[in-house]
């Protein structure tokens, strides 16, 4: 393998393993509307658990996303989300990937903090966030949690199947937008390099992942695409998902998934913004922004989080109240002229 963990790594992923009991029963779970990185991850880490003889199952918030199902292949029954409650209250350990934050998990809070079992964590995020005690696993460097179970595995010897580096794969691809995004490193290309010589096959991700999309996605797309404000003078733009879109064109929120890319894509926007209802009196944001700007501090202000160049809050109030507030913040937070060039 090309990527080479630290003692200190090492060390590390041998005492969060050391939790991980043959005959226990664990709960592996993702915050609420659960992406690529999340699901791979989770997906993975199944197989590379129950290759050591501890009975692992997923139990998640929200449901899979249809263009994600194909990691569950050959894993059936192992998705008990519709279950998530009975099967957290007879867990011996919950591990929870890709978030640090009890809040991002929805209805499924109060059981995980009641439960009175250790909590692991594995995330790659820079927001701190508060779950009961466990081992932990964590690391703002990496680019997705997908590389921590991958350095997880590495630390203890666990081999690693096709099948979990499949969802591996799927897990860096997707937080990396395809290995676009300044978080591929060096050490991010040499995992996937290390994830494609065990026949993981990227074409036939690509197509299971971006290219299986419902009609419904690129009209939504179109929709939220029409509502583009750009405020060149601080190099500010967003977009805004019109009110009952989703539902109307027979889609989910996950096919938003890169919309807010089209904003930061203009010459001169330090900051994109994608706003949209998603309860009565609720509105989520999510941030992305381009050069030094750190959209995980804009958003910690609100009690949102993320990474340093994308992020997420959400707000009480209606989409009016809500943009006035952020965008009010944002022009601020930006200063005049920021979208001029230097």
């Amino acid at each position: 393998m090309s990527h080479i963990l630290s003692p200190e790594k090492s060390a590390r992923a041998r005492e969060f393993a050391a939790a991980l009991k043959p005959g226990h029963r664990v709960c592996i779970t993702t915050h609420v509307n659960p992406d690529g990185d999340g699901l791979g991850s989770e997906v993975a880490l199944v197989h590379l658990l129950r290759a050591q003889g501890v009975d692992a199952i997923i139990t998640n918030p929200s449901p899979t996303p249809p263009r994600f199902s194909f990691l569950f292949d050959d894993l059936q029954g192992v998705d008990r989300s519709a279950e998530a409650v009975k099967e957290l209250r007879r867990s011996d350990l919950i591990i929870v990937l890709d978030i640090a934050d009890l809040n991002r998990l929805g209805m499924l809070i109060d059981t995980v903090r009641d439960r009175g079992v250790p909590v692991a964590c594995i995330d790659h995020h820079v927001s701190a966030g508060v779950l009961p005690p466990g081992p932990r696993y964590v690391d703002p460097e990496a680019a997705a949690t997908g590389e921590l179970i991958f350095e997880v595995a590495m630390g203890n010897g666990w081999p690693i199947t096709h099948a979990a580096a499949r969802g591996l794969y799927v897990a860096i691809l997707t937080d990396t937008g395809g290995f676009r995004f300044s978080n591929t490193r060096p050490r991010t290309l040499r995992i996937a390099a290390d994830l494609l010589e065990s026949g993981v096959n990227a074409e036939d991700i690509y197509l299971e992942v971006y290219a299986r999309a419902p009609e419904g996605r690129p009209r939504l797309f179109a929709e939220a695409l029409q509502t583009l404000v750009v405020e060149h003078e601080y190099g500010l733009a967003w977009v805004t998902v019109p009110s009952g879109a989703i539902e109307r064109l027979g889609v989910s929120s996950d096919d938003l998934d890169g919309v807010v890319e089209f904003p930061r894509s203009i010459e001169g926007v330090r900051m994109a913004l994608l706003f949209r209802e998603i309860s009565q009196g609720r509105v989520k944001v999510s941030l992305r922004s381009v050069g030094e700007v750190d959209v995980a501090a804009f958003a910690k202000v609100y009690g949102g989080g993320g990474h340093t160049k994308a992020a997420g809050l959400s707000l009480k109030g209606s989409l009016a109240e809500v943009q006035a507030t952020v965008l009010k913040a944002a022009r601020e937070y930006l200063g005049p002229n920021g979208g001029s060039r230097v």
